[in-house]
Order: C-alpha cells, then structure tokens, then sequence
C-alpha cells in the first residue's frame, strides 16, 4: 500500500512539473513576441518619420516659433561701436588716398580684384561695403541695385580637408551622411553652395585673406579665373534617373560665381601668395596718426551725447592705436559717466579707464632738433607696416689694428606664419661694411680706425635700407662735424657710393613728418611727384656725394667738400 501511493505520487510531482515549465515558457514567449513587436514600431515610426522629413507635430512647431519671436523681441542698446560705425566715406578718418583708390578699382565699369593691407581698426571693411554702395549707383557699373556683399572672416571658416563641409567654396552632402533626407535614401548626392556662390554679382570680402589654408586658397584662384564653382561626388552618376535635372545641372556645369573679391590684411604684402597677389590691385590703408584718433574721439563722444572736459580727445590720442582702440575707451568713459549720474567727462576718468584697461601712453618718436657729431635719424618700416624713426650713433677712433662693431640690432628673428615660420637674419652689419668700403675714398683706412655703429632701443633692422644713415653717422663722426637733428634719411648704400632704392617709403616720409623731420632724403629711383606736397622737404639722391653736399653747404660758415668729399673746415651751416 505504502508502495502505491509513492508511485502515485512521484507520477502527480512529475505532472506539476510538467506543467510548470510549460507554463514558463509559455511566458518567456510571449514577453519575447511583444519585445519584437515594440522594436518593429520603433523602426517602422523612425523610418517612417525620417522618410517624412522629420516634421515637428504643430504644437511643437508653434511653440519653437513663439521662443524665437520672443527672443526678437528681446534687444539690448545698440553698442557705441556700432553706432559709430562710418555710414558715409567722409566718415573714414585718414584714409583719402586709400578710397579714392578704392573707388578707381570698383566703380568702375571694369571693377578689379582688390587686396587692402592695413593695421586693424583703419576702416577697411567699412570702406569696402560703403564702396560697394556707390558702385551700384552708378549707370556704367556691372554692380546691380541687389548686388551683394558677403563677408567672411579667413580666421573662422570651419574647413574640413575632406570636402564635408567648406563654407568658403561650398560641399557636396553624400547619401552615407546623416540627415541627407529623402534624396539621400534615393542615393542622391547634394550641392551645398558656399560664400563664392552667395556672392554671385556681388563682392565677396574676406577678412584676413592671409589666412585662409593653402588647399582653398588654391581652389580660390580657380574660381577667379574660371566664375564658376564645381562640385564632385563619388556618389554622383549621368544615368541615375532618381537625380533631379537641377542636380545633373550642377554637377555637370556648375554654378556661376561671378564676383569681385576683396581680401583684407594686417599682413605684409610680402607674406601673401604671388598667384593672389597678381590678380588684384593692391590698395594699402595707413596707420591712424595724432590728428585722425583725436577727430574719431571727437566724433564718438559727440554721439554719446555726454559733456567733456577740453582737450579731452587729445590725451585720448595718447592712448589709442587705432579706431576701435578709440571707440573702446569712449565706450567706457560714457558708461562710467552715465553710471555716476550723466555727470562731465574728466581726465581723472580718462586716467581710470587707461589703468584698468591696461592701456599703455603711446610713445611718439620726436626728433631732437639740436645738431650733435656721429648720430643721424635713419627711417625705418615696423612689422605691422607703420613707418618710424630709428636712431643710429657712431663713433669713430684710431687704433693700432681696424674693428667694426655693430650693436644694438636684433641679430636673428623668426618669423612665425600660420602655415610655417622662418628666420631671417640682419643685414645691417653687412650693410656697415659696404658704408667703411666706401668711406675710404674719403680719407678713411680701415685698419687704423675702430669704428662702433649701434641702434639704440634693439630694433629689429634689417640693413639695407639703413646704409646711406648709417654713412652719415660714421662720416660725421670721423670729421667731428655735426649733422641737423631735423634730418632724417634712408636708401641702401652700394659699393661705388650710389644711393639704392627701398621700400616703404611712403610711409617712413608719413612717420619723418609726424616726428618734426623739416628734410629727408631718399634714393633717387623711389621719388614720387607727391612727395613735393608733404610738409616737409624731400631731396632725391643718387649717390653719397650728393648727400655730403646738401647736408653740409658751402656757405661761408660751412664744411666745404670738395670733389673728392674732403672737408676742409670744421665749421658747418647745417639745414
């Protein structure tokens, strides 16, 4: 008996258990089946959306519309820089000759491809657009009344080397990229036109061309030849019918770009491809002096509308590089003004806004008008193009065995660009000895005098066009005669004593002036006619025997020098 009902029950055990796992499994199948289920609606929702385009349901789309209406809506006060913003040329402070070369370029009937060198805040790009302005009003221009102008910064164009994206030149949105939409699923590639497209009939401006990476500055000039900007694609095919005509159209003639460029610079011209640089006229733009940073104060405080104490814009002046230098410091001296009860502007508050702001006094080179033996003003070109003094001494004694020391230059520097860097060494010592070379046809030997030449203040020189100054110098110093501090001088020195033509002449005579030069003297080959209206007095030169002659006059009182460049006084009437 107690045998059966074991069997019995071991038989009802297996049963239950029987049941059990049928029932589990009945269970994990189900939830199985509804996970597939909730993943097909998932992929079928998100295809089907996508197929649609994505589109917002309406309560979302009136929402988003609302907040950006909102934001609209919600302004702050327009900022003093834009406010003084030039809305006319004649707001253009300093650059007359700059604009009117300007308008010869663009408003012409033939508008050219123009490069503007300039420091920053001088109003290349105001003058730009306000040029554009006028070309269109005129009846010969090829400008019409919509014609566009299209800025871009070099520095901020997001280029990928891959052709993804390229705001400058424009990209081609491949069907293997997301969000490339309906087109995309159908395997059609899609041009996105960039800034040469935007600007078609128009004028595209770039800011800091010097910038821009050599792959499009390549693919640029291209475009300037042709006028026309092309698109690629692996993915693109003549016989794929899925591809709209307007796409076929694209690819296989591209789309017009016909427009005039306008590149702007801080750069040297020297630092720019000579493929560009042969294709535009080169329009430079002048560093701001004294006189046009007081009258962009001026202007500025004026439109802020606040009172202020006089001769206010001329400390300014001592302060300010350029014009957003300018506007900057009135910006803050009218808000702390306006903050402490639309009170006069002061001084004390000038001297505030300069020592929180870090604003160093500007040290504007004047010449010492006093004659003094062995120094002689050269003109010189800094690195950002501005034309200034330079201050060259020399001492000249007798010794057992011949020396030439140069001091005071920088020897070596490197030159860094975004692409590469470079070091250039000074030339000014080899210029030195070309100066001892040729004083020795006036009485000099070389091996009985120790001659030392320095540039006060570790300038950066780089020679050649400080050998005619540099002569002067030690040929004063050698005679012992004085030379007017009121005169200034700069050429390359060649070895049979003939004056050489530089650079930049234009604007070391700007700086001479500014300085209180009354004289300057210049090669020969680098005079212009314009040079006759400066407000001082400019001499060409061919050789150095000229210079001696001009420099110390025969007068009754004076050096004289005779055909050989001998002195034979020591008595001198200087200019």
């Amino acid at each position: 008996m107690d045998r059966f009902h074991f069997f019995r029950d071991t038989i009802t055990n297996k049963k239950k258990k029987g049941e059990d796992l049928v029932n589990g499994w009945s269970v994990l199948t189900i939830v199985q089946i509804l996970f597939f289920a909730l993943g097909a609606y998932y992929f079928f929702t998100k295809s089907k959306k996508k197929r649609s385009g994505g589109s917002y349901s309406p309560d979302e789309n009136s929402k988003q519309m609302h907040e950006l209406e909102a934001m609209r809506r919600r302004m702050l006060t327009e900022p003093l820089s834009e406010q003084t913003r030039p809305k006319d040329l004649a707001e253009i402070i300093g650059q007359e000759k700059a604009i009117k070369a300007l308008r010869a370029a663009l408003c012409g009937p033939n508008p050219q491809h123009i490069l503007i060198y300039g420091p920053p805040g001088v109003g290349k790009t105001a003058a730009a657009r306000l040029i554009l302005e006028e070309a269109r009003k005129k009846e010969d221009s090829p400008f019409g009344e919509t014609a566009k102008f299209v800025e871009i910064d070099a520095t901020t164009l997001q280029f990928d080397e891959r052709n993804i994206a390229d705001p400058l030149m424009g990209s081609v949105h491949d069907p293997i990229y997301q969000g490339s939409g309906a087109l995309g699923q159908l395997g059609v590639p899609q041009p996105r036109p960039g800034a040469i497209c935007d600007a078609h009939g128009g004028v595209l401006f770039i800011d800091e061309i010097g910038e821009l990476h050599p792959v499009q500055m390549n693919k640029l000039l291209k475009v300037l030849e042709d006028r026309i900007a092309r698109f690629q694609s692996s993915y693109y095919s003549r016989e794929n019918k899925n591809i709209p005509p307007y796409v076929h159209e694209i690819f296989q003639k591209g789309i017009p770009a016909d427009f005039r460029l306008i590149g702007a610079t801080t750069r040297n011209p020297s630092d720019i491809p000579p493929a560009l640089r042969s294709r535009c006229t080169e329009i430079f733009f002048e560093g701001l002096d004294k006189k046009s940073v007081e009258q962009i104060a001026r202007n500025s405080l004026n439109r802020g509308g606040m009172p202020y104490e006089e001769g206010l814009c001329e400390r300014i002046a001592c302060y300010a590089h350029g014009g957003r230098d300018t506007v900057n410091i009135v910006q803050s001296l009218t808000s702390l003004a306006v903050m402490e009860g639309n009170r006069k502007i002061t001084f004390a508050d000038l001297d505030w806004v300069a020592e929180t702001g870090r604003y160093q006094p500007i040290l504007r080179k004047k010449v010492n008008k006093k004659a003094q033996i062995g120094v002689v003003n050269g003109m010189a070109v800094q690195s950002g193009g501005n034309g200034t003094l330079l201050a060259i001494e020399a001492t000249v004694q007798k010794s057992e065995k011949g020396l030439l020391t140069v001091t005071g230059i920088v020897e070596e520097e490197e030159i860094r660009g975004k692409q590469r860097s470079s070091r250039r060494k000074s030339n000014a010592r080899s210029s030195a000895e070309n100066v001892l070379t040729v004083m020795e046809k006036y009485g000099f030997i070389k091996d009985m005098y120790q001659v030392h030449i320095n540039f006060p203040g570790g300038t950066p020189v780089d020679g050649p066009s400080a050998g005619v100054a540099m002569f002067l110098a030690v040929y004063s110093a050698f005679t012992g005669t004085a030379v007017d501090g009121e005169v200034a001088l700069t050429g390359e020195i060649g070895l049979l004593g003939q004056v050489l033509p530089v650079g930049g002449v234009a604007d070391k005579l700007a700086a001479a002036e500014d300085a209180g030069v009354k004289c300057a003297f210049i090669p020969k080959e680098n005079w212009r006619e314009a040079y006759g209206s400066l407000g001082l007095s400019v001499k060409p030169l061919e050789n150095v025997h000229e210079l001696l002659e001009q420099v110390f006059r025969k007068d009754e009182n004076s050096v004289v020098v005779d055909e050989e460049g001998i002195l034979t006084a020591q008595k001198s009437e200087l200019w």
